[in-house]
């Protein structure tokens, strides 16, 4: 199994790369009316947004604060600008995303643009910019997917379909965009063997990456209020279970897709279930010890 890291090794060779987190001002079409209200039911977005991102500063003080954090551990580090708050491809105005890109890479020692979106928010117009800046950097599209079911997508309040998340990976793919994919394990009403299929589904895909983590009942949210009143079928996961299912993930995913991640880390405070206590170093070092036991 290939790390990010070592994915991003090939495309930076010899240079240690991060990613900044940024929000650059967007709403989201599920929640400002355009496709619904109240956002995806799991979702509050202060539970991934670093620090130095949950105002709505200037971009470049943005990167500059984030680059101040990690400069201090690797003072040679260079940079990915992701944007990451909401839906960044939600926007009419291909000049207004001409702008954000390049105020981004103007900023000195960014090589290159992450761009975190839904699929059904990247019409023609919008990836002919991302195709522009990828000509000068690499440009890596996160669309988020979360399941390839259409029922659970209706449950959960995504108002978009898979036939959108198809439809946006291949035409993004041939842009020569590298594509990356998100998906959560343990949605309402999803086992095991139905988050296995979701990630096969993916990976028929033209896509470069794979994310996944685990369902997080997060505080203030849709999901926790109809989790308490018994309203929703949700089984939250036990530490060893999605030990095991990440371990089969890990042995289908095909070798030229890279997993990206398998864990979510909202700040404790805010998690309800599950609760494991986990950084992601620690989660994969135990995922690896059941890896290499089952190859034994």
């Amino acid at each position: 199994m290939t790390t990010y890291s070592e994915y991003l090794g090939k495309i930076f060779p010899g240079v240690k790369v991060q990613k900044i987190s940024l929000n650059a001002g967007f709403s989201c079409p599920n929640r400002d009316g355009s496709k619904g209200s109240g956002g995806c039911i799991y979702c509050r977005n202060d539970s991934f947004s670093p620090s130095y991102c949950m105002e709505r500063r200037p971009l470049r003080q943005q990167i500059e604060d984030g680059k101040a954090f990690f400069q201090r551990k690797y003072p040679k580090m260079k940079f990915l600008a992701y944007f990451q708050s909401y839906t960044n491809t939600y926007s009419s105005s291909p000049a207004l995303l001409r702008s954000l890109y390049k105020e981004a890479l103007d900023v000195e020692d960014v090589v290159g643009l992450v761009i975190g979106t839904r699929p059904d928010t990247l019409p023609d117009h919008i990836l002919d910019v991302m195709e522009e800046f990828n000509a000068r950097v690499p440009v890596f599209l996160e669309i988020g997917a979360e399941t390839s079911s259409d029922a659970t997508l209706s449950l959960i309040n995504r108002n978009h379909t898979w036939e959108d998340v198809c439809s946006s990976v291949e035409r993004a793919s041939a842009r020569g965009l590298r594509c990356g994919m998100h998906l959560i394990a343990g949605l309402p009403g999803e086992n095991d063997d139905e988050v296995i299929r979701n990630v096969v589904n993916a990976c028929r895909l033209p896509i470069d990456t794979l994310k996944l983590h685990q369902l997080q009942i997060l505080r203030d949210t849709p999901l926790h209020s109809l989790w308490k009143e018994g309203k929703i079928d949700v089984k939250p996961y036990s530490l060893e279970a999605y030990l095991d299912l990440c371990a089969r993930i890990a042995d289908i995913v095909p070798e030229n897709i890279v997993i990206e991640r398998f864990l979510a880390q909202a700040p404790p405070d805010m998690v309800v279930a599950p609760k494991w206590g986990l950084k992601n170093y620690q989660f994969m070092n135990l995922l690896d010890g059941i890896i290499r036991k089952k190859q034994r």
